[in-house]
């Protein structure tokens, strides 16, 4: 079971804010926030946006560690369901500016290009 699935299983009290594509596109094109995907290993391999950084079990406690928790976090699933738990998770570990984006990468890669290998 993921992070994810256990915080989706649970009343999670965190807060988050949900973004457009558009917005969270111009808010990463001016450098303003730090960009995380959530969606499975395979899928982060074969495409995902330009500066995402992967985020699963293995790599959320170095996230949180490592990670400024200052800068605004977007996160970013398929279609951006499971983003919003795993906003909010991210907002309880100490991250005060979180958005889920709406829409997801696959709403993403309909309007802007993906880095594919």
């Amino acid at each position: 079971m993921s992070i994810w699935t256990k915080a989706n299983s649970v009343a999670v009290v965190g807060n988050f804010n949900r973004i457009s594509v558009e917005h969270a596109h111009g808010m990463l094109s001016e450098g303003k926030a730090q960009l995380v995907d959530i969606r499975d290993e395979q899928s982060y391999a074969a495409a995902h946006i330009e500066g995402a950084r992967h985020l699963d079990n293995t790599t959320l406690q170095a996230f949180v560690e490592e990670a400024d928790p200052d800068q605004p976090v977007i996160v970013y699933c398929y279609h951006g369901n499971s983003s919003q738990p795993a906003a909010a998770f991210l907002n309880e570990r100490g991250f005060e500016d979180v958005y889920s984006m709406d829409g997801g990468f696959e709403v993403w890669r309909s309007q802007y290009p993906v880095k594919q290998p």
